[in-house]
């Protein structure tokens, strides 16, 4: 793995509106990178798959329009291409979700218009994305000044799919791995076979000429108490990927609304030190969503800077929040946007972790939770003080 010499200059020769940014925000992001080594991998310069590529036009975008600009509208969104999965996981956030799915136009549509509404990173999950018979085509339309990113289960890949991706702009993979043991990865999954998948999917996309390859990973909270999480990541540091993209098993699904699926805070800022004594070697990229999320970084972007348009057209905050703030057939995207702006102001910790008991007294058994008794719940919802990125970026 290569690590970019003088990333900084690079970034800033590229950007140079970067100068126009304000002081305290700048700092504020040499702060947050130094706690990363940038990768070079093909021609670009990767802090993490979270953030568009550093040498890349979306991460201009991100410069001008995020931080000089401050346009009001979500930078980040996830756009589910199918509903149909051969995997069961019983954590998965879109387990419980129906309808009828979108079909290739209308996912064209949407991405057309969060690119409108200044998203400049998109994330395709599913169910399984790769069985989208047009998810190149896909790719190829969004990836202009977009950087895009595939979650997958590895399932169907082909060494031709993985290359065809690839050259439609694909920047960045992460395959979902949960542990280093066969049977326990398969029994989370509930198929047999789901870790050769991962694997072979792995082995696929590491073949493929300047993609950043990783994984993602769900971890429960028995792994993390037990202390397992460094054993994971020894293993995966083996498979020879650039990132191991990790969460905490998140209770977006009914069967984990309950105390003892959730990590305490302590248990966070325990994941959020091993990141950063991870990174300070040379080697794979660990990216916590939680250590992105806390309150001492970026805190939770759910409604504000995050969004997800899940197969069935539905808007929820993000992927872990299992509420409907509308559907792209009844209404317009950007309306749906604005209005859920205007309840989602961004906080200090992830929303779901704090409010799922709040879900269970609003799904009234359904998932997500219609837009009625999402506001209705809203109603009674008091978030938390921002994060240090928000009170600087609105003061």
């Amino acid at each position: 793995m290569k690590t970019a010499r003088l990333p900084a200059l690079q970034v800033l020769w590229r950007n140079p509106h970067m100068l126009k940014v304000r002081p305290s925000l700048s700092l504020f992001f040499l702060d947050y990178m130094r706690k990363f080594r940038v990768r070079k991998v093909g021609e670009n310069l990767i802090l993490h798959s979270h953030l568009p590529p550093l040498n890349s036009p979306a991460y201009s975008r991100f410069i001008r329009e995020q931080l000089i600009e401050k346009r009001e509208g979500p930078s980040h969104a996830q756009v589910g291409l199918t509903a149909e999965c051969p995997q069961r996981c019983s954590y998965c956030y879109n387990r419980e979700r129906k309808g009828q799915a979108m079909d290739s136009a209308e996912i064209l549509a949407v991405v057309r218009e969060l690119k409108r509404l200044g998203i400049l990173w998109l994330g395709w999950t599913g169910g399984e994305p790769l069985l989208n018979k047009d998810i190149v085509r896909l790719t190829e339309e969004a990836s202009d000044g977009c950087a895009v990113k595939l979650f997958t289960t590895g399932s169907t890949l082909t060494p031709g799919m993985a290359r065809d991706l690839k050259a439609a702009g694909l920047f960045s993979v992460s395959v979902s791995l949960d542990h280093w043991k066969p049977e326990v990865h398969d029994r989370n999954r509930g198929v047999d076979g789901a870790f050769a998948t991962a694997l072979r999917a792995v082995e696929i996309f590491r073949n493929v000429d300047g993609l950043h390859v990783g994984v993602s990973a769900v971890l429960s909270r028995d792994m993390i108490r037990q202390g397992q999480t460094d054993e994971f990541l020894g293993f995966l540091e083996g498979l020879g990927i650039h990132e191991a993209w990790l969460s905490e098993l998140k209770p977006s699904v009914q069967a984990f609304w309950n105390d003892s699926y959730v990590i305490s805070e302590d248990e966070r800022v325990g994941l959020v030190r091993l990141q950063d004594r991870y990174n300070r070697r040379n080697g794979m990229t660990v990216n916590y969503l939680g250590h992105f999320e806390g309150r001492e970084h970026f805190g939770c972007n759910a409604g504000r800077k995050m969004i997800y348009v899940d197969a069935f057209g539905e808007v929820s905050p993000c992927v872990f929040t299992p509420m409907t703030m509308g559907n792209v057939r009844d209404r317009p995207l950007a309306q749906i946007v604005r209005d859920m702006r205007e309840r989602f102001p961004s906080e200090e910790s992830c929303f779901i972790n704090k409010n799922y008991r709040s879900f269970q007294a609003h799904s009234k058994g359904a998932i997500p939770i219609a837009r009625e008794d999402a506001l209705e719940m809203l109603e009674n919802v008091t978030f938390a003080p921002m994060s240090k990125f928000f009170k600087l970026y609105d003061s």
